[in-house]
């Protein structure tokens, strides 16, 4: 699942021209919760969130859907 969000974090700020990563997702596995952290520069969070947070409800919802599919639970959370 963290491949995926990965997937869709870049697909949403770019390639980065000189070849490092502009973010940094955490992954803690808590009483069989996942929890995923993504860890950006802020000039990055207004894309990572988008207009009225519509973003970053779209990325929560699309890791919801592959947490049922996993039979598990999931939360995402930015910083």
């Amino acid at each position: 699942m963290k491949e995926l969000l990965e997937f869709l974090l870049k697909g949403i700020l770019g390639e980065s021209p000189k070849g490092k990563e502009e973010f940094e997702i955490v992954e803690l596995n808590e009483d069989g919760r996942l929890s995923y952290t993504i860890k950006s520069a802020p000039e990055n969070m207004g894309l990572i969130i988008g207009k009225g947070g519509r973003m970053i409800k779209s990325l929560r919802n699309i890791l919801k859907v592959r947490a049922t599919l996993e039979k598990t639970a999931v939360t995402l959370n930015v910083e």
